[in-house]
Parts: C-alpha cells; structure tokens; sequence
C-alpha cells in the first residue's frame, strides 16, 4: 500500500539558486527555527562557495541537482553541520562530522570572557578540557597567536578531529591528546577552558541533537554537575597566579556549580550569553 512521504518534498533542483531557497525554506519551516539560513548554508555548500559570495552574485545561478538531497538530509533532522562538514566559531572554521559536539555560539561567551579578563595581557600557556574538534582551544590560539595549548578529549572520534583542525589553525602550537579530563595533567596554566556534558540525564532535547550528537558529550547524571564534580577539584593545582578557569554552564547551573568552585577556595564571577543567560563562570584563585 502507497503511503505519503514523511516530510514535504524538497526543492526540485530545477530552476534558479533564488527561487530553490525559497522553496526550502518553506519546507525546513516546519522543521527548523532558522529555515532561511539552513537553506542557504546547504546551497553554498552544494554550489562550493561561500554563502556570502552566493548571496552577492549566485542568486541568479541554475540551481544545483544535488541541493535536493542534502534538502532531504535536513528535512530529516540531521544537522546543517553534519551536512556540510564545518561549523564556525569565533574566528575559526573548525571541520566536524558525527561523533562531535556542534560548537554553539553561546559557548564564545567562554573566550569574551578570557579576553575581558586578560585585558592587554596574554596567556601564554592554555589548557582545553573536553576539547572536541578543538573549539575552545583553536579559538583562543586563533585570539593569542603567541599562546601554546594543550587539548584533553575523551571520544577518539573527536580527538581525530582535533588534531587535523590543529594542523590547520594552529600548527606547532596546539597538542591534542585522548584523556580524561585532568587525570596525569601537569601545570601551571595560565587559561584553562572547558565546556564539560551539563545536560540532566532525563532532560528532554530537540530531534536534532538528541538524535546526532554523542549523548557522552550532552548529558552528565541526574543533576548534570557529574563531570564538574570532577574537573573542579584539579582546577586549583592546574592554575597559574593571575590565570583564570572558565566553565560553561547550562543558565540553571550557576548557584550548584559556583558552590563547588568556591569550595576549592577559587574566586568566582559569571557571564552571560547573548541571551541574557548565565553561561560561563570565571574561577581565579
């Protein structure tokens, strides 16, 4: 028996670049809170080129055959990232797939953050823990070019993601190793950086994420502080004077994860997003 499909068809391919992305659109509407985006974030990439060079002078272009099944691809919830294969973040364009953690822009509130509290200093000595493809790290060596950096990640899937966007961001300057977290780590560091798992065990996530991302990278116990129970307390001897930790944290996490920094004997403020929501505690001795 024929039954319908489970998404609305997507663009056909034919016609122009313009009038294929507002036909996705419409389609990812139902799927997507940035439906417009999407669609042009996959036409770039189908087209090889950048979505800003699309936008100024490839709207009038045939559009490509094979945009209709990266459409698909999203259509059924698998993330623009994944689809295209980088994500940018900071100053970097870092190369993901699945297995890692999507950067999102709420975690560059960590690296605002480093730079308000290093004003016309520089770190020289960086520390990532958790590291995924590299996000905080590259970011902060792309930000200090002077700056050495050390990049701890559990998933082998991951830290091979690491390592090639450290041989292209930061050559010579950024070591990549499998860990947990900071278990046979020596110090001092003057910035140490990380954006451990904080989702609760039963928290409810979108298909996207809950669907494609790692769940070793998302959730962290029934109350989301597991891996900061852990990290927290080698942060102290891990610390060089002066330096500064930065922890991203869910926005109800500020009074439980304060709470164990503070008993460590660190000093703690907090940043929020662009959302107006806590997102990274600075933690300095």
């Amino acid at each position: 028996m024929m039954t319908s499909p489970p998404f609305p068809p997507p663009a056909s391919g034919r016609g122009d670049v313009r009038g294929a992305l507002a036909d996705a659109a419409r389609h990812l509407d139902a799927i997507s809170d940035t439906p417009r985006l999407d669609a042009e974030l996959l036409m770039a990439h189908a087209l090889d080129m950048s979505r800003d060079a699309m936008l100024l002078g490839g709207l009038d272009r045939p559009a490509p055959a094979k945009f209709a099944a990266l459409l698909d691809r999203r259509l059924a919830h698998e993330p623009v990232a994944y689809i295209v294969g980088d994500r940018d973040f900071w100053t970097v364009t870092l190369e993901i797939g699945p297995g890692v953690l999507i950067p999102r822009p709420d975690s560059e509130t960590l690296i605002e953050a480093a730079v308000e509290h290093f004003g016309d200093r520089a770190p020289a000595r960086i520390l990532d823990l958790g590291t995924g493809p590299g996000t905080l790290l590259l970011a902060a060596l792309d930000q200090w070019p002077g700056a050495q950096g050390l990049g701890i990640e559990a998933s082998a899937e991951a830290l091979a993601y690491a390592v090639r966007n450290a041989a292209r961001i930061a050559p010579g300057r950024a070591t990549m190793l499998r860990g947990d977290w900071a278990a046979g780590i020596e110090g001092p560091f003057d910035l140490i950086l990380a954006n451990p798992p904080y989702v609760e065990a039963d928290a409810a996530l979108p298909r996207d994420v809950i669907g494609h991302e790692p769940a070793s990278a998302l959730f962290a116990g029934f109350d989301g502080l597991d891996d900061y129970r852990r990290i927290v307390p080698d942060l102290p001897r891990l610390l060089a004077p002066g330096g500064a930790a930065i922890l991203e944290i869910g926005h109800r996490q500020r009074e439980a994860v304060t709470a164990l920094l503070s008993a460590r004997r660190l000093q703690v403020a907090c940043r929020s997003d662009l959302g107006g929501r806590a997102r990274a505690l600075i933690a300095t001795s």
